[in-house]
C-alpha cells in the first residue's frame, strides 16, 4: 500500500482571524480586561523608518486596535540595514502603506488614518485627535517636525515617548501631562539646527553609553544629516516603548517622566537611570553640550547654517536655492535671477566698479557670476537636468544677462560637489600648515578643468614671501579712502551670520581688536589720525595678512588658458574656480581668496590711477614686481584666482546669502525687452553690495 501522506493545511487558506485567540499568549502579563481596553486605545506615530516600523508592528503584536500614522517617505537601499518594511520587493514603495499592510497582516481589524504627506504644523489636530499615546518615530534630524509634534501633544495632554536608538542601545523619555515638556527639557527655541541637534542628542542620553565604541568618529556628520545606525537599536527601541505604551495606557507600573530618563547600551551591558532637573538647563547637560559640540564640529559655522526644506518648491527654484549660495566678494551676490518659465532662467548680473575700488572693470563680479552658473548646473544634476548656459548678445558690461536652459538629461549622475555648495566658505584664521598630498592636489587641478593650471607656492620661505607681500598689499588698502568707504559698509557689527554683509566675527581678529577698530571705523577722519599716529595699520595687517599668509599649506594662483578679455572669459574663470573650491571643500580643506594684489597688480599694469592717496600708484605697482618674480609676468597675465588652502578647525562665522525671494525678480522689475531688468532697480536691489574682492 502506498504511504499515507500528512494532511496539509491549505497555505492559501488562512483561518479566520479572532483577536482574542491572536493576542492571547499575552494574557498573564496583560489582563483579559486590560486586553480588551488596549483593542480600544488609538496610538499615533509619525515616521515609519527605523524606529516607527519596529514600533507599529510591535505595538500591534501588543494588541493596540486603531493607529494614526504619518510617513511621506519611500523604501531605498540604505535603509536595509535597520528598517522593517525594506527589501528588495519594497524598495520605491511608500514606507506607509508597506507598514500598515504589515500591520493589517497581524491584525485585519485595526482602524488605521494614514497621513502620506507626514506631519506639519497644519495637519497635526487632525493627526492626534482622539489619540490616546504619540510614540515618536520621527528621523533623528528632523527637528521642526518634532518640536511641533511634542508642542502640540503638551497642549491636548496626550503622553508622549520617544525611544531613541543610539548605537548598540535605547535611550528613553516620556513626556506626560502636567510634567516638563519637551521644550522646557531640551531647551531648543533661538538655537541653530546644529545646535538644537547636539541639545537633543545629549538631552536623550545624558549618560553618553554609546560613545565609547563608535569606531569611526568620520561617519557622524550632524551637519550633513548623516550618522550611523544599527538594527539591534531599533529592535531594543520597539520593546521598550512598547513596554511604556502598556503602562501608560493601562495605568500601572512606574512611568518615568522626565526629566528622568532611561538609557540601555547592550553592546556594554549597561543600564544607566538618569535625572537632569532643568533638563539642558542643568549645569552639567551644560557641559556635556560644550563638549559634544566640540566632538562634533558643531561650532563651525557651516554645521550652523540654518537648513530650510525647499522640498515644497518648484524644480527651478530649488536649483536657484541652492545656487545662490555662490561666493562672492563681501557678500556682494551681484545677480538677481528672472524665472521665465519651468525650464528658462534669465541671471541678470551687474558690477560695481564705479563705487568700489576692488572691482577692477567689474571683472571680480564676473568671476563671481561665473561662480554661481558653475553652482546652477551642479544643482540642476541633482534633479536629472543638464543646464545650457549662454551669455545673451549685446547686454551692456555693466549687466551681463547669462540665459539658462534646463534639459532632462537621461543617465546623467547628479554631481558630488553639490553636497559642498552650502559648506564652502571663507577662512580667513591660521590653518594648517601640514603638507597637500601629491594626490589632493591632482585632484585639485583636475578640478579647474582642461586648460587652466595652478601655480602652487608651498613650504616655509614660499609661504613667508606671499605672506609678506599680502602685508604690504594690505597698507595700501587700509590708507586709502576709496578702500575705507566699501569696509565701513560691508561689515557688519556684533554677528556671527550675515545675509547680506560679512559679520565682523569672521574677519579674522580678535576680540580686543574688534572692539577697538568699531568706533575707528565710524569716520575717515579717526582712521586717518589712527594711522598716521597710532600705527593703525599694523595689528591689522598682523592678525590678517601676515600670520594667516604663513599659517597655511600653501597658496595658489590659478592661471587661464589665455589671458581673458571678455565676460565669457572671466565668467569661465569663476567656473573653473568654484570647482576649485568645493573640491577642496569636499576634501575638508579650506579656503581664502587673497585677489588684493591681483587687483592692485592689474591697475599698476594698465598704469591706471584708483586712488588719490599719494603714492598709491607706486606701491601698487611694487606689489605687481614682486607678484611677477613670484609668478613670472606671462604668468600673471592668466592669472584669474588666488588663495591660501589648508585643513584645519572650520571658521565659527561666515556670511550667509538673501533667501531666494529677495533674489528673484517680479514682473514689475523687469524691462519691457524680454529678460532685462532695469539698471535703476538692480542698483537699488544691491544697495550694500560690494564685489568679489576678498581680502
Amino acid at each position: 500500500m502506498p504511504a499515507r501522506q500528512p494532511i496539509m493545511p491549505d497555505a492559501l487558506t488562512p483561518p479566520p482571524f479572532d483577536y482574542a485567540t491572536a493576542f492571547s499568549r499575552n494574557i498573564g502579563w496583560i489582563g483579559v480586561d486590560e486586553q480588551t481596553l488596549l483593542r480600544a486605545k488609538r496610538v499615533a506615530i509619525a515616521g515609519l523608518g527605523g524606529v516607527g516600523g519596529f514600533h507599529l508592528l510591535a505595538l500591534a503584536r501588543l494588541g493596540i486596535g486603531k493607529f494614526s500614522l504619518a510617513d511621506f517617505d519611500r523604501f531605498d537601499l540604505p535603509n536595509f540595514n535597520r528598517q522593517v518594511g525594506a527589501a528588495l520587493s519594497t524598495v520605491g514603495r511608500p514606507k506607509l502603506d508597506t507598514l500598515v499592510e504589515t500591520a493589517k497582516d497581524i491584525n485585519p481589524e485595526i482602524d488605521v488614518r494614514r497621513f502620506p504627506d507626514g506631519v506639519s504644523a497644519e495637519n497635526l489636530r487632525e493627526f492626534l485627535a482622539d489619540v490616546d499615546l504619540y510614540v515618536d518615530g520621527l528621523d533623528f534630524f528632523a527637528v521642526q517636525a518634532r518640536r511641533d509634534t511634542f508642542h502640540a501633544c503638551a497642549q491636548l495632554g496626550i503622553p508622549a515617548v520617544t525611544a531613541a536608538p543610539l548605537g548598540m542601545g535605547v535611550a528613553l523619555l516620556n513626556f506626560l501631562p502636567g510634567k516638563m515638556t519637551f521644550e522646557e527639557y531640551f531647551r531648543l527655541e533661538g538655537r541653530s539646527e546644529g545646535e538644537q541637534l547636539v541639545r537633543f542628542l545629549v538631552g536623550l542620553s545624558p549618560a553618553m553609553l554609546q560613545r565609547g565604541y563608535l569606531v569611526d568618529r568620520s561617519r557622524v556628520n550632524l551637519a550633513e544629516h548623516r550618522g550611523p545606525s544599527t538594527v539591534m537599536a531599533c529592535h531594543l527601541c520597539a520593546g521598550v516603548a512598547a513596554t511604556e505604551a502598556a503602562k501608560i495606557l493601562l495605568k500601572r507600573g512606574e512611568v518615568l517622566a522626565a526629566p528622568w530618563g532611561l538609557q540601555f547600551d547592550a553592546y556594554r551591558g549597561k543600564l544607566k537611570r538618569t535625572w537632569r532637573p532643568g533638563g539642558n538647563r542643568n549645569p552639567i547637560q551644560r557641559l556635556a553640550i560644550v563638549v559634544a559640540s566640540r566632538q562634533l564640529g558643531m561650532n563651525d559655522a557651516a554645521a550652523a547654517l540654518p537648513r530650510t526644506d525647499n522640498s515644497n518648491l518648484g524644480t527651478i527654484a530649488q536649483i536657484l536655492d541652492l545656487a545662490r549660495w555662490a561666493p562672492s566678494g563681501d557678500n556682494t551676490q551681484p545677480w538677481r535671477f528672472e524665472i521665465v518659465s519651468d525650464d528658462h532662467v534669465v541671471v541678470h548680473g551687474f558690477d560695481t566698479r564705479h563705487h568700489c575700488v576692488y572691482d577692477i572693470d567689474g571683472r571680480p563680479s564676473q568671476i563671481s557670476i561665473g561662480a554661481l552658473l558653475e553652482n546652477i548646473a551642479i544643482a540642476a544634476s541633482t534633479h536629472g537636468l543638464s543646464a545650457h548656459i549662454n551669455l545673451v548678445p549685446n547686454c551692456p558690461e555693466e549687466r551681463p544677462r547669462f540665459d539658462v536652459r534646463f534639459f532632462a538629461a537621461s543617465g546623467l549622475a547628479p554631481n558630488p560637489l553639490a553636497a559642498a555648495i552650502t559648506r564652502r566658505c571663507v577662512q580667513r584664521r591660521p590653518m594648517k600648515t601640514t603638507p597637500l598630498l601629491p594626490e589632493v592636489k591632482e585632484a585639485l587641478e583636475r578640478a579647474v578643468g582642461d586648460g587652466y593650471t595652478i601655480v602652487w607656492f608651498e613650504g616655509w620661505r614660499s609661504r613667508l614671501r606671499i605672506a609678506r607681500l599680502l602685508f604690504r598689499s594690505a597698507r595700501l588698502r587700509l590708507i586709502m579712502p576709496e578702500a575705507y568707504l566699501v569696509h565701513r559698509d560691508i561689515i557688519q557689527w556684533g554677528a556671527r551670520f550675515s545675509e547680506d554683509r560679512v559679520p565682523d566675527q569672521a574677519l579674522g581678529l580678535d576680540p580686543l581688536t574688534l572692539r577697538l577698530m568699531r568706533p575707528v571705523m565710524a569716520r575717515w577722519e579717526r582712521v586717518e589720525f589712527f594711522n598716521k599716529y597710532l600705527g593703525g595699520t599694523l595689528l591689522p595687517r598682523i592678525q590678517l595678512d601676515l600670520i594667516p599668509g604663513i599659517a597655511c599649506a600653501a597658496h595658489f594662483v590659478i592661471l587661464a588658458p589665455v589671458a581673458p578679455a571678455s565676460i565669457e572669459d572671466f565668467a569661465a574663470a569663476g567656473r573653473a574656480m568654484q570647482r576649485f573650491w568645493l573640491t577642496a571643500t569636499s576634501l575638508r580643506l579650506h579656503v581664502q581668496p587673497e585677489m588684493t594684489p591681483l587687483i592692485f597688480a592689474g591697475y599698476a599694469r594698465s598704469r591706471r590711477a584708483f586712488s588719490r592717496v599719494s603714492g598709491a600708484l607706486e606701491d601698487a605697482d611694487r606689489v605687481r614686481v614682486e607678484l611677477e618674480a613670484l609668478a613670472q609676468e606671462e604668468r600673471l597675465t592668466r592669472a584669474v584666482f588666488m588663495g591660501r588652502i589648508g585643513a584645519g578647525p572650520a571658521p565659527k562665522a561666515r556670511s550667509l546669502r538673501r533667501p531666494l525671494s529677495g533674489l528673484v525678480l517680479a514682473r514689475s522689475e523687469v524691462d519691457e525687452a524680454p529678460g532685462r531688468a532695469s539698471s535703476e532697480r538692480l542698483t537699488v536691489a544691491a544697495r550694500g553690495d560690494r564685489p568679489m574682492a576678498a581680502r
